[in-house]
């Protein structure tokens, strides 16, 4: 699927989401890459056999971790 040198890495690959965009949409939140992969803004992901990925969040930048007192 595709044609790029080199070659993007396929939907199964762990980094899949390295492929080059073919098609963006950000009025509407998600981009197409070339491997088939539809990526979402929120890092959400739709695999091309029907399968998701559920986003990846991590703490809001705002919020403080607590420290733990020394022993």
């Amino acid at each position: 699927m595709c044609s790029h040198l080199p070659e993007c890495p396929p939907a199964e690959a762990p980094d899949h989401d390295a492929a080059k965009v073919l098609a963006s949409f950000p009025e509407q939140g998600w981009s197409l890459l070339c491997n088939g992969v539809i990526v979402f803004d929120d890092t959400g992901e739709l695999l091309p056999d029907g399968r998701s990925v559920a986003p990846c969040r991590g703490p809001a930048p705002h919020v403080t971790r607590p420290t733990l007192a020394a022993a």
